[in-house]
């Protein structure tokens, strides 16, 4: 079972963001409390997307990909249509699902956007998604040209809160299993700006990431 909070904290107020406790080992679900995030349900978005008012900076992250090598986020997608998600391999559900939706989506592009699209998957357990884990885990649950990053936690964790998004170090329950409150949310860059202006939450298909493709590769409001 995932459960939804709101996160409230200064970062958010742009737009209403929600965690998702995952549990990776098939135990049940508690999540962690911090006090960045307070228990109450998230309001159901009906459009996709959330344009934000006020877009965020990109993040100022220098982490490793799998090939081994430093990744300067802003340096490498500077001017670049860019999705960024934060989770992690062992997430039984919500990580998968945003991969796969985002793969099916890229494939509808013609091959040329597709080459300009970036997707970048930021691991929130990075203790256990090493560089070599990332690189055999995202083709199979997403797709080869998605970029994986791992690193040191306390940089993720700011890096995600500079974008409004609430991440916990994993935790290790009583019965084994690891559990991780994560942001779910995909957020797009745009190429002209590189700044996070739209919001994606954990149950955006396939098909309204891929109506709304087209208009990210090129800046725009979806």
């Amino acid at each position: 079972m995932r459960k939804k909070t709101a996160l409230v904290a200064a970062l958010a107020a742009a737009t209403a963001l929600t965690l998702s406790a995952c549990s990776g080992d098939g135990g049940s679900d508690k999540g962690s409390n911090t006090s960045s995030v307070a228990e109450i349900s998230a309001p159901e978005n009906t459009k996709p997307g959330t344009v934000l008012d006020q877009p965020f900076e990109k993040p100022a992250l220098v982490l490793t990909d799998t090939q081994g090598k430093p990744y300067d986020l802003r340096e490498r997608t500077k001017g670049k249509p860019t999705l960024l998600f934060f989770g992690y391999t062992n997430c039984p559900d919500v990580c998968p699902m945003t991969m796969s939706n985002l793969a099916m989506a890229k494939r509808q592009l013609p091959q040329a956007d597709q080459e300009k699209l970036q997707v970048i998957f930021v691991t929130t357990d990075p203790e256990r998604d090493t560089p070599a884990q990332l690189a055999k885990w995202l083709p199979g649950a997403g797709d080869p040209s998605f970029t994986g990053l791992s690193g040191d936690f306390t940089k993720i964790q700011a890096a995600a809160r500079s974008v409004g998004i609430g991440i916990d170090p994993p935790k290790k329950e009583k019965n084994g299993s690891v559990s991780s409150m994560h942001g779910a949310q995909v957020m797009a860059f745009s190429p002209k700006t590189d700044q996070g202006y739209v919001v994606y939450g954990e149950d955006t298909t396939p098909e309204a990431y891929a109506k709304d493709l087209p208009k990210l590769l090129r800046g725009e409001k979806p």
